[in-house]
């Protein structure tokens, strides 16, 4: 599938380059929206093109609902994976490998989900265990033990890796103890402490009909999978109040601030600078993208440009949108050698300057929504592909005229409205700082940008 996208945009870039830069306007398929008497979100969308079909199932909890138990949400997303109440962990994963089929599953932020790949051939005997792992997980006490065991291990391993933990330090920093600042995957100390209990009760309170909604896309006919949506999800039950929508935290950027995060044996300096973003259902959020490709969005960027192409500095540079429900971060993003670090920092805030010193041209806007719009539909040419946006939309709150209108919103971009966006959005002040790498050579400089806090990579935890 990779290499298919990396054709599809390369294709429309060589379109582009030739003038023909009116991408055709792309519209979200129609699909029904149900509202089953539990309270069960359900959207079904019919695609007849390949006898395929996607499934998921998309639950209101994630890391923000956590509390002080970080990795709680994780540990449960992936639990329900490990067998149900009829079938065990073997079985399921015997059913699905068997046919060719795909079952997964996960915690984010805000939302988790189930989600299945089969041919249509094999719904009757899949979807029913796919309906079984969402409703009826055993949370197999043994197989918990192992999962957490092993994500146990890939906390410890991944700070090995700085850019594979830079985000979330980088969250942690900019929401503090707020829900937003909770780490995902937790710590080696609060993971290694859950329980079975700690896990059903979790399940118990945040998965249920009236806090999800089934997402189907595919070869079927509407009338009969409602009818086995509901025969399958109409007896899921809820328990006591539905959680309450809860405030998750705003970035805190008071003043100007660096976490230094000590990695003694570092030889390169992993970056972040910004702070806060905007949220998913934001209605700039077309709009900003574009404006973030010539920043930071693309190869050809201003960023990658100046610190990989023109300096040598860096394998790479970019800056990208954090979205979340409620709010979002930006940060610009890199790494650089030990003894490059100082040039690095002072390149990439230079460069970033230039949204307000110079702006962007109509040229380089045009470029810029040249390319957005080539990349946009192939984004979404798959039944799993419409299934993830279905399902990103239901969690984010994000209304379909938002992808109906993307291409108007592109194309009525001006360096005028650029102008008013950069503005409004991106931080130009009090930027908050993430830098991981040898504290002994660069502490120095972290001083330069803002009030520094020092922590060591082998701390449990993120601050």
């Amino acid at each position: 599938m990779t290499r298919k996208l990396i054709t599809i945009t390369a294709l429309a870039a060589a379109l582009s380059a030739a003038g023909l830069s009116h991408a055709a306007e792309f519209r979200l398929p129609e699909f029904d929206t149900i509202t089953l008497q539990n309270g069960l979100t359900v959207y079904l969308m019919e695609r007849h093109e390949v006898p395929l079909i996607s499934v998921r199932a998309v639950v209101k909890a994630g890391s923000v609902n956590d509390g002080k138990q970080a990795g709680l949400s994780n540990l449960t997303g992936d639990a329900l994976l490990l067998g149900t109440t009829a079938h065990d962990k073997a079985a399921i994963d015997q059913a699905f490998d068997y046919r060719g089929a795909r079952l997964a599953g996960g915690a984010g932020a805000e939302a988790s989900t189930v989600q299945a790949n089969f041919a249509k051939a094999d719904a009757a005997a899949l979807l029913p265990l796919f309906a079984e792992v969402v409703q009826q997980p055993s949370f197999n006490d043994v197989e918990l033990g192992k999962l957490r065991t092993r994500k146990v291990n890939g906390i410890k391993q991944a700070k090995e890796a700085p850019r594979n933990v830079v985000q979330t330090y980088y969250r942690a920093m900019l929401f503090g103890d707020s829900p937003y600042g909770i780490p995902a995957s937790g710590t080696v100390d609060s993971v290694g402490a859950l329980k079975q209990g700690d896990v059903q009760r979790y399940y118990q309170q945040y998965y249920r009909p009236d806090n999800a909604a089934i997402i189907v896309v595919g070869d079927f006919q509407k009338t009969e999978m409602r009818k086995q949506i509901e025969s399958l999800f109409g007896a899921w039950k809820a328990s006591g109040p539905a959680p309450a929508r809860q405030d998750n935290g705003k970035v805190q950027a008071d003043k100007a601030r660096v976490l230094l995060v000590n990695k003694p044996d570092a030889t390169e300096t992993t970056f972040l600078i910004g702070g806060a973003g905007i949220a998913r259902n934001d209605p700039d959020y077309v709009p900003i993208q574009v404006v973030n490709t010539v920043l930071g969005g693309r190869f050809t960027s201003w960023l990658n440009d100046e610190l990989r192409v023109n300096s040598g500095l860096t394998y790479g540079a970019s800056s990208q949108f954090g979205t979340l429900s409620q709010t979002g971060t930006f940060a610009i993003s890199s790494f650089t050698a030990l003894p490059k670090t100082e040039a690095a920092l002072a390149l990439a805030h230079q460069t970033y300057q230039r949204l307000w010193d110079k702006g962007i041209d109509k040229a380089t806007l045009e470029s810029a929504k040249a390319y957005v719009k080539g990349q946009f539909p192939p984004r979404y040419e798959t039944g799993e592909q419409l299934a993830g946006l279905l399902g990103e939309m239901y969690a984010n709150q994000v209304g379909r005229e938002q992808i109906d209108n993307f291409t108007k919103s592109v194309d009525s971009l001006t360096p005028e409205k650029a102008k008013a966006l950069i503005d409004k959005h991106f931080p130009r002040s009090k930027l908050q700082t993430v830098l991981i790498g040898k504290a002994d050579t660069i502490r120095d400089i972290a001083k330069t940008y803002g009030d520094v806090t020092e922590i060591d990579i082998t701390a449990d935890g993120f601050r």
